[in-house]
């Protein structure tokens, strides 16, 4: 069930046993063929799509904004920091645990380092503080890796690379303009640099050109299956 789109009265009925799933997205740069939403898009869809028919599960409005750092300076990038976010989270999480939930997943389908650690921190405050909640806090990636890499015809397959076009293909054709070509981020590791444009001009890591529909929709079901075996772990 949409969060949204239930009644007070249905809320309270649902608030004691339900879990709350709460998408995590970005306004971000993902080459010149994918939206800026399409971290949001897919993440949105796949909780949708666990949802549906459900009464033992609400999904929350996306968050559509997370830390961007390596693509922060491409056009199109809008970012926000990572004591922002661990605010966000707390807000949500808080408000929701005050009227009765107590079991709640973050779920991010942006996968950048500092966005998912201000996430996982977050978690750790409130499971910490706040009697009886239970959570999970986690980029959807950290839980298809075997399977993402066993349908990637690339190696190190990425951002707006084979996999992630592919699911946009399935998801949302009409956004997907063409191909950006293969590309891979050369940041001079472990040096922080200030001119990211610099040693990724694309915002592409991976190889789009490899991308098909069917792939994305074999990928999708993966993240549905193992974003339901999250909640059954809960």
């Amino acid at each position: 069930m949409l969060l949204g789109e239930v009644t007070m009265t249905e809320f309270k009925r649902l608030s004691r046993r339900a879990v709350l799933i709460v998408p995590f997205g970005t306004v971000e740069a993902h080459g010149t063929h994918l939206p800026l939403n399409t971290d949001t898009l897919i993440m949105r869809e796949v909780v949708k799509k666990l949802v549906e028919g459900r009464k033992d599960l609400l999904m929350a409005p996306p968050i559509q904004y997370g830390v961007c750092t390596s693509t922060a300076q491409h056009p199109g990038t809008i970012g926000i920091s990572t004591s922002t976010l661990r605010a966000i989270i707390s807000d949500i999480v808080r408000n929701a645990h005050s009227h009765g939930i107590r079991k709640i997943i973050l779920v991010s389908g942006h996968g950048g380092g500092l966005h998912v650690s201000a996430m996982k921190e977050a978690a750790e405050e409130l499971v910490a503080t706040l009697d009886g909640l239970r959570m999970a806090a986690f980029t959807i990636y950290d839980v298809i890796g075997k399977e993402a890499r066993d349908l990637a015809e690339t190696e190190n397959d990425s951002h707006a690379g084979e996999m992630e076009t592919s699911l946009m293909l399935h998801l949302a054709p009409r956004l997907v303009n063409g191909r950006s070509k293969e590309e891979y981020p050369s940041f001079p590791r472990p040096l922080v640099v200030k001119d990211k444009l610099k040693y990724w001009p694309g915002a592409v890591w991976g190889n789009p050109g490899k991308a098909t529909k069917e792939k994305g929709e074999r990928l999708f079901n993966v993240m549905v299956s193992r974003l339901d075996e999250v909640v059954r772990a809960l």
